[in-house]
Parts: structure tokens; C-alpha cells; sequence
């Protein structure tokens, strides 16, 4: 693997406002992911040659290396939260077909999935990430402390939130639910859910019964 590169927005800064404001994001892409790219190839330096991806690195990381996990993990977290988020008042088509028709065996409704993860995102205590995820082949919302990224706890993830402060503080002060509720009411990118959900079903169809079929993200 070769050094890591900072990823760049899918769209312009000021795009997720009123959510998510240009200057937030700036700081947020351009200091706390920028730093967290940084410290990571500080960190590993030429041994990320060993590694072909960044989930490899973290999971060997997640054995040994505490400081290189805290980082490389929130390396992979960024970049799958950027991608979650389309620009505000897009207009979006929320899940559809097979998707929906899971949230609605798994979650009795879309409307019951958000409140649990907005429940979720508020309660937890300190900096983490609130996430849409396959657990065991049904819908959920699941949260992670720090730095760790779903797919460590086996989990596939579909949508992430950021729970940290530096993600809304400067636009919403201490009000989590309110930077939530507007993630989800405004921001929440279904299209790449629903990508990621037929990614993980398409190789369970195909698969002999009984074989088990791998849940870590691509």
C-alpha cells in the first residue's frame, strides 16, 4: 500500500448548509482528517508496504497498535462519512426496493431505524460514530467509540455519522440531536446506502446454501 492520500470532497464546501457549514467543513476536512492522514503514514512509515489496504492495516492495528488503529481508523471512517452525505435539499430518493423492503422486516419502518440511531447518536457518551450497518444480515443502527470503524465489530456499514465535536459543534454548539435530526432530514446520502446494501446482498444470492459470504466492506 502506498502512503495515504487525504480524499477529496465529493462536493464544495459549502454545500451541506445550513447542516453543516463551509467553515466547518474546512476545518473538518482540512485539519482533522488532513491530521489524521498524516499521523497515520508518520506512524507506519515504510511498513505500510506490507499492508494492501487500509481495513488490513487497521485490523492488524487493532492487535498491536493502539495509536496506528486510533488514526488509520479514522482515516476509513472520514472518507465513508463524506460519502454518506449528499448536498442539502438535493432530494434524494431514500431507500427503495429490496432496501426498503429490509429496513421495513428488520425495523418495522425507516421512521423506527432513524430513531433508534438518533437515540443512539445522543446517548452516547464522548466522541464516536452513530452507523446504518448489516449485523447478522438484518438492518440496524450501531454506534463506536473513538476512532473504531463498524467492520472491526464485524458489522458492514451502509451510512455513518459523526459524532465527534469538531463535526458540529461550531454550527450547533452542544446540541448533538439537532446536527443529527438534520443529518438525517437533510444530508443522509441513500443512494450510496443502497449501493452498499446491494453490494452486500448480490454475493449472497450467488451463494451455495450454507456457505457463509464475507460482510467486510470493499
Amino acid at each position: 500500500m502506498q502512503p495515504l492520500t487525504l480524499m477529496p470532497l465529493p462536493y464544495p464546501e459549502g454545500a451541506l448548509a445550513p447542516v453543516t457549514t463551509a467553515q466547518t467543513l474546512a476545518l473538518h476536512h482540512g485539519a482533522h482528517h488532513a491530521g489524521y492522514v498524516k499521523k497515520t503514514n508518520e506512524l507506519v512509515g515504510a511498513d505500510l508496504a506490507k499492508y494492501e489496504s487500509l481495513e488490513q492495516l487497521i485490523e492488524h492495528a487493532a492487535q498491536s497498535r493502539e495509536d496506528v488503529f486510533d488514526n488509520a481508523g479514522q482515516v476509513w471512517n472520514h472518507d465513508f462519512f463524506w460519502q454518506s452525505m449528499k448536498p442539502a435539499g438535493h432530494g434524494a430518493r431514500g431507500p427503495h426496493g429490496a432496501f426498503a423492503e429490509a429496513i421495513e422486516r428488520d425495523c418495522g419502518s425507516l421512521e423506527k431505524l432513524l430513531a433508534d440511531a438518533l437515540a443512539r447518536g445522543e446517548k452516547h457518551f464522548g466522541s464516536g460514530w452513530v452507523w446504518i450497518v448489516m449485523n447478522g444480515g438484518k438492518v440496524s443502527a450501531a454506534t463506536t467509540a473513538n476512532g473504531r470503524p463498524a467492520f472491526v465489530d464485524g458489522l458492514y456499514p451502509l451510512l455513518v455519522c459523526d459524532l465527534w465535536e469538531h463535526a458540529y459543534y461550531l454550527d450547533h454548539q452542544n446540541r448533538r440531536r439537532a446536527f443529527l435530526e438534520g443529518f438525517f432530514a437533510q444530508l443522509a446520502n441513500w443512494e450510496f446506502a443502497q449501493r452498499r446494501y446491494e453490494a452486500h446482498e448480490a454475493p449472497r444470492s450467488r451463494a451455495p446454501r450454507g456457505r457463509s459470504v464475507s460482510r467486510r466492506p470493499g
